[in-house]
């Protein structure tokens, strides 16, 4: 038993007429004979008298009518709720946001909520990336900001913007005489890691696997702390660039561009495919494209609101 069948035996009481019912659906009229004969197949009674003229419900046929007017109403409140909830911009949203991007957005993102929608109620958790997926998988947050890498196929991943990783190189280190860094350099010199779960593209655990071991001691849950552990240790890192807004003065110069091939990420929001607050999605992706820099954003952000 389906919907469309509830719809097309109401239109049909209502024009007593095969063919006027059938235009009323906008289907042909062989087509709501037959979708009707077929639910009556179904519920093995015969909803219609088709000997009478006007086509009249049997008994037991405007009983169900009568039913299947009272679902179709719910129904119709059922999508006025989704609809109401897809366009609201009051209520609280809950948002995953994975470590090595909270630093850098967060603060920015908050004030421009509390800025342009003071009532809407945020809860924002800093997190690796597996945790968030599995909070996400369960419901206990409602949007993720993470990768893009390794998401599910069970999520809508929506790309936001795209970075690239830049070498946080000491002065003390061979490296920090090079202008620009090819990947390949990045395996010869003493490299500080991320854990494995925030290294979160191939290339950079490519590097991870090349680095000189003597350096993998430790393996930081922060940038800031990698940035806190070369100044004092030498090496280098590899850092987002979106962090370097949070260095200072004295820490730019320690700067490299990586080329051939350049390494990069692409940070998306994930939901799960039953998310319906489609207008506080849109909130978010405008607070956030407000948040980084112009020339990260994604095209797709930029130019359209998102549908789901």
């Amino acid at each position: 038993m389906t919907i469309q069948q509830l719809e097309y035996i109401v239109a049909l009481e209502r024009y007593a007429h095969f063919q006027q019912a059938a235009d009323s659906c906008g289907i042909t009229q062989p087509t709501l004979s037959a979708t009707i004969a077929k639910l009556e197949e179904e519920l093995d009674t015969q909803i219609f008298d088709r000997k009478q003229h006007p086509i009249k419900p049997t008994e037991a046929g405007s009983k169900a009518i009568h039913q299947a007017k009272i679902i179709l109403r719910e129904v119709a409140t059922l999508k006025e709720i989704v609809r109401s909830e897809r366009e609201k911009e009051t209520g609280s949203i809950s948002i995953g946001i994975v470590t090595t991007v909270a630093p850098y957005l967060v603060p920015t993102f908050i004030k421009y909520m509390m800025d342009h929608y003071p009532n809407i109620e945020l809860r924002i958790k800093e997190m690796p990336p597996a945790n968030i997926s599995k909070m996400l998988s369960k419901g206990e947050v409602d949007i993720a900001l993470v990768s893009k890498n390794g998401q599910t196929s069970d999520m809508l991943v929506i790309p936001v913007y795209h970075e690239r990783f830049v070498a946080y190189v000491s002065p003390n280190e061979p490296l920090h005489s090079l202008k620009e860094i090819h990947s390949h350099e990045l395996a010869k010199g003493k490299a500080w890691l991320l854990n494995d779960d925030l290294c979160s593209t191939t290339q950079l655990k490519n590097i991870a696997k090349l680095a000189n071991n003597h350096y993998d001691i430790f393996r930081a849950d922060s940038v800031g702390t990698l940035i806190r552990i070369v100044d004092e240790n030498g090496g280098f890192a590899v850092i987002p660039e979106f962090h370097l807004g949070l260095l200072r003065d004295y820490q730019l110069p320690n700067i490299r561009p990586i080329i051939t091939p350049n390494l990069s990420r692409e940070v998306a929001l994930v939901i799960r495919k039953d998310f319906v607050k489609e207008k506080m999605l849109n909130i978010i992706a405008q607070a956030i494209r407000n948040s980084i820099p112009e020339h990260m954003v994604l095209p797709y952000i930029k130019e359209r609101s998102i549908r789901i």
